[in-house]
């Protein structure tokens, strides 16, 4: 008879998507097979704070678990003869035995490799892509370039602007004589997820404003021109023998997939993609599985599209974890696909285990 494994699922974080990740890791506590699994969670506030908690899924996902009396400090021990995290109460230090980590966190410090490097450290197994391939999927200028030597994907034509000497100003004009005057363009964050920072700009002062915008979020921007097309996604499961699932599409209810239409606006829809050529569906799931063999990603990620009214298939971005939240599109595409939200927990900690041996 197998052993229970322990998990440890981590949530939380100092990043712009700190309440997503506590919603992640509601639905992910609601849905984990306790049969098989010992679950304990750890919490990480918005000032960096790491916590062991006893909350219910639903304190964690409004925020509450933090007043919870019983939560204790979690730190980490790297010393090389066995890394294990450590709580203290009033029994003193004590060990908290841990098979898998679960980081549920999205942005910054969890999706960045940050978190991923700490645990390789320690030597124990998470879910997720490794420490380069979770920087590099995280950084989209990184990715652009990657993604190009590949030569895997169309991809949107682009400039970088680094924070370092930027003013506002020059940047848009400067921006304005890589696109030739043309707008509407795109002012993204380069390392930022959820939409988060993200402006749309038709003209000079939009521009302006939106590069504002963008570095309040990271040091590196970057200005796309704007793809007219449907909005599609494809989720990969697996290390090196990956699957793709059906296509999925986006809906949204703003003018751009914005944070608020993500996460806020019940407008939004996503549904398995319809009417889509079979030579264009074949494209767009090879070129995912291409872009995550490129990338190094392992366990899982969301790889996302524009498909052109002209049958042009764009490659938008990847994410190495995705939203795991009730209407995220990752587990309802698996579950499309047969596989049940239990089940694809319960297959990602074995790809996180498989990849530690």
């Amino acid at each position: 008879m197998n052993m229970k494994k322990n998990v440890l699922i981590v949530f939380g974080g100092e990043s712009s998507e700190h309440e997503i990740s506590r919603i992640s890791a509601e639905s992910l506590l609601n849905h984990i097979d306790r049969e098989c699994y010992n679950v304990q969670t750890a919490g990480i506030t918005k000032d960096g704070r790491w916590f062991l908690t006893e909350a219910s899924p639903e304190e964690i996902a409004d925020g509450s678990w933090e007043l919870r009396e019983g939560n204790s400090p979690l730190m980490l021990s790297l010393d090389k003869s066995g890394g294990r995290f450590l709580t203290t109460d009033a029994g003193g230090i004590r060990q908290i035995d841990t098979d898998v980590v679960f980081p549920v966190l999205h942005g910054k410090n969890g999706e960045d490799g940050r978190i991923q490097g700490m645990l390789r450290m320690a030597d124990l197994p998470f879910v997720g892509s490794d420490t380069a391939s979770s920087a590099a999927c995280m950084d989209k200028g990184i990715t652009k370039a990657l993604v190009e030597q590949a030569d895997v994907a169309n991809q949107a034509k682009c400039c970088i602007i680094h924070r370092s000497n930027c003013n506002p100003d020059e940047a848009a004009e400067n921006v304005e004589v890589f696109f030739k005057g043309e707008y509407p363009l795109f002012v993204k964050p380069s390392s930022a997820g959820s939409s988060v920072g993200i402006s749309k700009v038709r003209n000079r002062r939009e521009l302006v404003k939106g590069i504002k915008v963008a570095f309040e979020e990271d040091r590196k921007i970057i200005v796309e021109e704007a793809i007219v097309g449907r909005e599609l996604e494809v989720a990969v499961l697996g290390n090196e023998d990956a699957a793709a699932s059906e296509i999925g599409e986006i809906f949204p209810a703003h003018e751009f997939y914005d944070y608020d239409a993500k996460y806020s606006d019940c407008g939004s829809k996503t549904a398995v993609a319809e009417g889509i050529d079979d030579r264009i569906r074949e494209e767009i799931i090879d070129t995912a599985l291409k872009i995550y063999t490129v990338m190094d990603c392992s366990g899982l990620a969301r790889v996302d599209f524009f498909l052109k009214e002209d049958g042009t298939v764009v490659f938008n971005e990847i994410n190495t974890i995705p939203g795991f939240t009730k209407i995220s599109m990752y587990p309802k595409l698996w579950e499309t696909c047969g596989i049940p939200y239990k089940k694809l927990i319960g297959r990602l900690i074995e790809l996180a285990l498989e990849k530690q041996e």
